[in-house]
């Protein structure tokens, strides 16, 4: 059974029919990929399934319960958590403070230390810097802090959306060894990205989205061999 099921989606922006007829699927402990060019409907996608955007037609489930119609607030505490483009850190804020909001659907003080413990272990930067303010930090640990204050919710599905985003070359694979440590550690992943090469390294699914419409979906071998994504996606 899925973990999350987007089942045949039709989301709108006014009269723009940004999301055509979509539909992708999750397997528990899986990472799966959503490429694709800018303007295809990617971070829309991530933004429907999370709430923030409505869909008009079709139906979301997350570990078979209809998710479709929920709040994102709602979304977050049936345990599945957007780490958002551009990151979106509370930059006034501390590193713990920022921690802190991404706990606040937590009421069990043992369990959002031993989550704090964990982040902390996954980004032993943070824990250095964990008394700075946010907006101080380089690109690289701004994108960390996002993907742990996602992780104090302990999330069972994470949705990331561009993670490796204006991020300096010597940066990108570090945080994608991160994206793998975190689905090793119990995260399944689905994982929107412009970086189709990495992406499809990392995930073992992935869809290709073009103008709100899926029109290739394999695994990511497969993809990764296909002429048609070489050319579009892979610089070749």
């Amino acid at each position: 059974m899925p973990m999350l099921e987007v089942n045949n989606i039709h989301t709108y922006y006014g009269n723009i029919h940004a999301l055509q007829d979509v539909s992708v699927f999750v397997d528990k402990g899986e990472i799966v990929t959503i490429i694709g060019a800018n303007g295809a409907g990617k971070s829309t996608l991530l933004k429907t399934i999370s709430g923030l955007v409505r869909a008009r037609r079709g139906a979301i489930k997350l570990a078979d319960q209809d998710i479709t119609h929920l709040k994102p607030h709602e979304i977050v505490m049936r345990k599945m958590v957007q780490v958002p483009e551009g990151r979106r850190i509370f930059g006034q804020l501390t590193v713990s403070e920022n921690l802190d909001m991404g706990a606040f659907t937590c009421r069990d003080a043992q369990l959002k230390k031993n989550n704090l413990d964990h982040i902390f272990a996954l980004f032993p930067r943070l824990h250095e810097r964990r008394k700075q303010v946010a907006g101080t930090l380089s690109g690289g640990e701004q994108q960390m802090l996002a993907m742990g204050r996602a992780m104090m919710t302990n999330p069972d599905v994470l949705l990331m959306d561009e993670p490796s985003m204006g991020l300096a070359p010597v940066l990108v694979d570090s945080i994608f060894d991160t994206v793998v440590r975190l689905n090793e550690a119990g995260a399944t992943i689905l994982l929107v990205e412009q970086n189709a090469a990495m992406a499809l390294q990392v995930a073992s699914r992935g869809y290709v989205l073009q103008t709100g419409t899926i029109i290739l979906a394999d695994t990511a071998d497969n993809l990764a061999k296909n002429e048609t994504v070489r050319q579009a996606y892979l610089g070749e």
